[in-house]
């Protein structure tokens, strides 16, 4: 089979045209990664090329040892991944013991994968774990509300949790865990990296403040579902924001914890309180 005719490609290649299509990807911002599934390693297997050059990843992730990765390359646009793919994405593998790479698929015009790689592999550890191997998916994307929020509302959990699942009802139930926010850091780094994975140890959704966002999915509807809606919820709270410093009327505490029970989902009593 041709790599460009797996159905995984295919739904990475639509993944990465929706996100651009919604605004989130000037340039080259954003990127986004896929952990393959075994029996799709095996499908392609022949297909692979036969480099042989080990690169340093910048961190160890030794539970994905062995592991494949389709991820985007480091300076490519979102908005050439659906007219030449083979140019702007690639598949990787690593080494046995997580801290070496080597492309065996993609990049045909020369590149790396994306610089962000060292926060997109640490999290897919942290989901991997927390998820029991469920989640495959890591977005990054710069989400044009989210990220003007991260100038007006305090850097907290807390707080950008309850905001966000005030602005419409679904919200709590897509991502009741809440949303985590990391304080502006240098990006592509070791350290952003770090504290990105220790948010996704309870959260789908990180804040990177005065950035944009990461999300962690089961596969690529589920994750851009989820970016979708956190920045949806976020137009709603500018919007509302832009008309009045205050709210007449919002979801309380009590008409969340009726939510809760009658969709069967837990939210956390933090995210609850009294304003």
């Amino acid at each position: 089979m041709r790599v460009l005719d797996t159905e995984f490609v295919k739904g990475f290649v639509k993944m990465a045209n929706d996100g651009f299509m919604q605004g989130w990807h000037e340039r080259n911002g954003g990127n986004l990664s896929y952990r393959i599934k075994p029996e799709e390693v095996e499908s392609i297997r022949n297909r692979f090329n036969c480099n042989d050059e080990w690169v340093p990843i910048g961190t160890s992730v030794p539970a994905l040892g062995g592991e494949f990765f389709l991820v985007t390359g480091s300076g490519k646009y979102f908005r050439n991944i659906i007219v030449d793919p083979e140019a702007c994405i690639a598949i990787i593998e690593l080494d046995e013991i997580g801290e070496n790479y080597k492309i065996r698929w993609g990049l045909v015009d020369g590149g790396r994968p994306t610089s962000e790689l060292e926060s997109h592999l640490m999290n897919h550890e942290v989901k991997k774990k927390v998820t029991k191997g469920e989640h495959r998916v890591i977005y990054h994307a710069h989400t044009t509300n989210v990220i003007a929020l991260t100038f007006v509302l305090p850097l907290s959990d807390e707080v950008f949790t309850r905001e966000l699942w005030e602005m419409a009802t679904e919200c709590p139930v897509v991502f009741p865990d809440g949303v985590g926010v990391v304080p502006w850091m240098v990006p592509g780094g070791r350290d952003i990296a770090v504290e990105t994975s220790r948010l996704m140890e309870k959260y789908d959704v990180a804040i990177w403040a005065h950035h944009g966002m990461f999300c962690s999915g089961i596969d690529f509807d589920l994750t851009f579902g989820l970016m979708h809606t956190v920045e949806k919820s976020a137009e709603i709270l500018v919007k509302t924001l832009s008309m009045s410093s205050t709210k007449r009327q919002t979801i309380l505490p009590q008409n969340f914890r009726d939510l809760e029970k009658d969709f069967k989902v837990h939210l956390p009593e933090r995210f609850l309180y009294d304003k």
